[in-house]
């Protein structure tokens, strides 16, 4: 199933896509608020009996996507987590032994469509295509061998980044990853079940239609299974959490001048067998 959130006539809703149109399932489920209360009930296989008796409402076109999980209770990503790009960094250091990580607010995410945000502040505005891991079944101190278990579905984010902001902390980023709408995440949650090999996902960015970023889930450092074992370690992981799980080399900050992203750049996500987000750089208002 393809699971999102959406806005259409002045209502915000959540359903499934059929073709190129929307099942409106919030309607027909009100017990659930949203798709992460959904997930949290473990009702994916009612959604599904509810799908198949449904008609189709709205066009895609129809409609404004919002984040598929609405206000998740955590988005966690994962920074330098493709061999090649601990390469980039070109500062002859070893794959690292444990994930880096950091987190992201809901606010700082548009999305599928929607502008994402240039802020006056700074002019180092830049994209990451990152492939993001949907908590179905939550968890402590999870096994590796059963991680993936507890994955309700994948979607794709812009990890829009504010570069020179990254570095006014000594051992933080955070400023730089959470200015307001500065990325993007959607179009919209693909269930696990319907996923291809999860090894050989393909994640390529593009910037006005030139390809910037390539890369499978081949060369990822900490794999799915790890990342959620991992983090599983010290937090507990709950239905509708968000895991970004890094990005391949090519942002726009280690070409040589740098090629920020300006307004009116359209940035495109594309991920195989979830979609592809795309979103317009705007200036803040």
């Amino acid at each position: 199933m393809k699971l999102l959130t959406y806005r259409h006539g002045g209502r915000i809703s959540w359903g499934a896509v059929v073709d190129d149109a929307v099942v409106d399932l919030g309607a027909r489920l009100p017990r659930f608020a949203g798709l992460r209360e959904a997930l949290s009930a473990g009702a994916l296989p009612e959604l599904r009996q509810a799908l198949a008796s449904a008609s189709p409402g709205p066009k895609l076109a129809e409609i404004e996507f919002l984040a598929p999980i609405q206000n998740p209770e955590k988005i966690l990503c994962v920074g330098v987590n493709y061999a090649n790009r601990n390469a980039e960094y070109a500062d002859n250091s070893d794959l690292p032994k444990y994930p880096s990580l950091f987190m992201r607010t809901p606010s700082s995410l548009a999305g599928h469509g929607a502008p994402i945000i240039r802020p006056p502040e700074s002019e180092q505005f830049d994209y990451e295509g990152e492939i993001v891991l949907i908590i179905g079944r939550g968890g402590r101190r999870i096994r590796r061998d059963d991680a993936l278990q507890h994955i309700a579905g994948f979607t794709i984010m812009n990890e829009g980044s504010v570069r020179d902001w990254l570095r006014h902390g000594k051992f933080n980023v955070t400023q730089g990853k959470n200015f307001d709408r500065s990325g993007a995440i959607g179009p919209w949650m693909i269930t696990a079940d319907a996923m291809p090999d999860l090894g050989a996902l393909r994640v390529t960015t593009r910037v006005n239609g030139e390809v910037r970023q390539d890369d499978t889930t081949a060369s990822l450092i900490f794999g799915f299974d790890y990342l959620i074992s991992y983090l599983s370690t010290f937090t507990e992981l709950k239905p509708g959490d968000v895991i970004s799980t890094g990005t391949p080399t090519g942002a726009g900050s280690f070409f040589k001048p740098p090629r920020w992203l300006r307004p009116g750049d359209v940035v495109e996500v594309e991920v195989s067998g979830i979609g592809t987000l795309r979103n317009t750089v705007a200036d803040e208002a």
